[in-house]
């Protein structure tokens, strides 16, 4: 019994959708880094969904999607040192707080 292609990108859909939403009401930058996040996989849930369903399967999808979590991985690490340092000079993480460069 195999899942249809149209269940995973059903599945990819909330899955952005979820982000999407998070990181535009969320006012909290953890929270707003974790939707983006989200939003990664997505992507990654259709690229390997479209690798397998493609007109020539393969693992194009998977090396894309793997490519994908790297850059992401490095993505996150980068804003949460970003914020560990916002957080050092701001004593906030809030992103309405945080408007301007200047203190």
């Amino acid at each position: 019994m195999s899942v249809p292609l149209s269940a995973y990108l059903v599945f990819a859909l909330m899955l952005f959708c979820i982000g999407l939403y998070g990181a535009l009401t969320k006012r909290n930058t953890v929270i707003v880094l974790i939707c983006i996040e989200l939003m990664l996989n997505a992507v990654n849930v259709n690229l390997v969904a479209f690798s397998k369903y493609g007109m020539n399967p393969g693992i194009t999808g998977q090396v894309f999607s793997l490519f994908t979590i790297t850059v992401a991985a490095a993505e996150a690490a980068v804003g949460l040192a970003i914020l560990i340092a916002l957080y050092r000079n701001r004593k906030t993480i809030h992103i309405d707080e945080v408007d301007s460069m200047k203190r």
